[in-house]
């Protein structure tokens, strides 16, 4: 069975057995995971997406309002404060300045913002996106790329949520040779989510950018779609890839980049999984559960 209905343990203890606070934690879970999986996804999505195009400033500042009540939401980098509609503010440029990049040639920087979630070692062919859930890097590249360059490597998985900057920038000096666009669901991506739904990312709309850093190293950024996001911008393609574009795109490039350029963005909250190949360790300080910013160091070469 592919998806687990029943919400896990949190701490050994069964649910309904559980204390009072448990079963409400469990119960929260559940319906977060109704709202935001047992609907239609797809259409929702886009229609999410014609929804968040319509240029009307009034319309925009009332959706910009409901979503701080939910949110927390901070517009205080943002280069402008006046967006022509929800597309705007969630793809917002920040300040010159507010994301520097760690310059030591050795650090591999986090592509964006985001929280750490599912990371560690590749190991035959196979990572995880949550306890208990693993998944195939054959699957996530899909059926065209080889993935087995990164075998005995470093996987990070970095979830951006609603709130975040929503654009990502290249890790490291490099360049980009070749992305392939794999069309698929919109499954939410928040750890409820992924608690539950086996082989998650590789379900969804994704994108993998293969690049190759100036040390040589090959790395890859496999940008993940999820409800109301099936939009990814890319820079260097000049490509806007949705839903519409079905099967495996390949896109061959030679795009250099150096640290910190900006290389594209969702149009909402989603995740971006980092592989590294074997020589790479975890920066300080980088653990499940950890908030990180677009720059900061995330990986070193040892």
């Amino acid at each position: 069975m592919d998806e687990r209905h029943a919400a896990p343990p949190l701490d050994g203890r069964s649910a309904t057995a559980g204390p009072g606070w448990l079963k409400r934690l469990v119960a929260q879970e559940d319906l977060n995971f109704l709202l935001t999986n047992r609907v239609p996804r797809i259409a929702l999505t886009r229609l999410m997406g014609r929804f968040a195009r319509i240029e009307s400033p009034l319309l925009t500042r009332l959706s910009i309002g409901i979503w701080r009540m939910f949110t927390p939401l901070d517009l205080s980098e943002a280069r402008h404060t006046r967006f022509r509609s929800l597309k705007d503010c969630f793809t917002r440029e920040l300040k010159d300045g507010a994301r520097p990049f760690d310059a030591r040639p050795e650090v591999f920087a986090s592509p964006s913002d985001g929280i750490v979630g599912a990371t560690g070692v590749v190991e035959r062919g196979q990572v995880y996106q949550a306890k208990g859930f693993p998944y195939s890097t054959e699957e996530l590249f899909g059926p065209t790329q080889d993935a087995s360059v990164f075998e005995g490597g470093r996987y990070v998985t970095l979830r951006l949520t609603s709130a975040m900057y929503h654009r990502f920038h290249a890790p490291a000096d490099g360049t980009v040779e070749h992305v392939t666009y794999l069309s698929g669901d919109t499954w939410n991506v928040n750890p409820v989510a992924l608690a539950r739904v086996e082989r998650l990312f590789c379900r969804n709309e994704r994108a993998v950018v293969r690049m190759r850093l100036a040390s040589g190293h090959p790395v890859a950024l496999v940008p993940v779609a999820a409800i109301l996001v099936a939009s990814i911008r890319l820079h260097f393609l000049d490509v806007l890839l949705h839903l519409g574009r079905r099967g495996a795109n390949e896109m061959p490039c030679r795009a250099p980049h150096v640290k910190g350029q900006e290389m594209g963005w969702f149009e909402h909250g989603s995740t971006i999984i980092v592989f590294v190949p074997p020589g790479f360790e975890l920066a300080e300080g980088i653990a499940q559960g950890v908030q990180v910013r677009a720059g900061q160091a995330l990986l070193k070469l040892r």
